[in-house]
């Protein structure tokens, strides 16, 4: 207990801003995750020729029908950065940080996840450079970067469950 505390204080003193995350089962395992706004995020995606929409034209994260950034984890941001850069591909994100999404630690809510709006260049990227690995637990097939990000094809849109920032 002494231990994670020491890390868990050692993390934030040494990196102001960053969030430790999830209850590790070891001091080892904990995880820092550093959270951007909804503005920053925008800026990024602008910066990188991604662009985002949402059914209800608004960016409320506590309204389903919007697509926001708030709350988003950097290194997701720089995932769909990362995406677009390798696969030269036009991406347009559709889904976010707001609610209406599945639940868990790894979810939209908590930054770990975009959806993106299918089109042929993003699926032939997704299956022609990641790993096919199997159907996930409601039926979508599962490709796996190289950085062990997930990508989930949800019919009408690609689900990425972003880890890490896809080699940033």
């Amino acid at each position: 207990m002494r231990i994670r505390s020491l890390l868990t204080t050692l993390a934030l003193v040494a990196a102001p801003g960053l969030a430790v995350v999830g209850a590790a089962p070891d001091a080892s395992a904990a995880i820092a995750v550093t959270k951007i706004s909804h503005a920053t995020a925008t800026s990024m995606f602008r910066q990188s020729g991604i662009t985002w929409s949402s059914s209800g034209n608004c960016s409320d994260r506590n309204n389903p029908t919007c697509t926001s950034f708030e709350q988003l984890n950097l290194a997701t941001a720089q995932g769909a950065q990362t995406l677009k850069s390798a696969s030269g591909c036009a991406l347009n994100i559709t889904g976010g940080t707001e609610t209406g999404h599945a639940s868990g630690t790894y979810s939209h809510w908590n930054g770990y996840k975009l959806d993106y709006g299918k089109n042929t260049c993003v699926t032939s990227y997704v299956k022609n450079t990641f790993t096919y690995i199997g159907l996930r637990g409601d039926g979508a097939p599962q490709y796996k970067s190289g950085s062990g990000n997930i990508y989930a094809d949800e019919g009408n849109h690609w689900d990425v469950l972003y880890y890490n920032c896809g080699g940033c």
